[in-house]
């Protein structure tokens, strides 16, 4: 049985397509600025946990403002400006005494942090992404959306978008 770490809050953090797209080609399929402007909002000050090629997806490296924490099997692996870890659980240990820990991605880290979040921030697209090649989870039963935002469009993509936050009912 999985033991859940000593922490307030472990939220994931999303942008998400109807289809559960996240990923298509080692780069999120949206670009949408509204999305960026509340990621850093949300994320501003807590310790971020990633996957490896999340981390080398960042186009500028480390997040600035933010302990970034990659996790990667990799014993080897030395993320510039970041710290590696080799499992979700690690991380969170890391950052206990933080108020929230936000979980940015990939898939597989996603799949692997559902157990221990009580919240997710998505940001969900009108869209589907026929090339995509990374997925967010199927959201488990338990969950419940408790803030969505109106429906905008996106000036530069067109693509119609919401934000959605939900909990963990227990």
């Amino acid at each position: 049985m999985k033991q859940k770490p000593e922490i307030a809050v472990i939220a994931i953090i999303a942008i998400v397509a109807r289809d559960g797209a996240i990923g298509r080609r080692g780069d999120q399929p949206f670009h949408i600025s509204e999305d960026f402007r509340r990621f850093k909002q949300l994320t501003m000050g807590h310790p971020i946990v990633m996957g490896r090629r999340t981390f080398e997806a960042l186009p500028k490296g480390a997040l600035p403002g933010r302990r970034n924490i990659v996790v990667s099997r990799n014993a080897t692996y030395e993320p510039v400006g970041a710290e590696r870890v080799s499992s979700i659980a690690e991380a969170v240990e890391l950052c206990t005494g933080s108020p929230v820990v936000f979980i940015i991605g990939g898939g597989q880290i996603y799949e692997q942090a559902l157990p221990f979040a009580s919240v997710m921030y998505l940001t969900e697209v009108d869209a589907f992404v026929d090339d995509a090649d990374t997925f967010f989870p199927p959201i488990p039963a338990g969950w419940v959306h408790t803030e969505r935002s109106d429906s905008f469009t996106d000036p530069r993509s067109s693509a119609t978008y919401r934000f959605v936050t939900y909990r963990r009912d227990t």
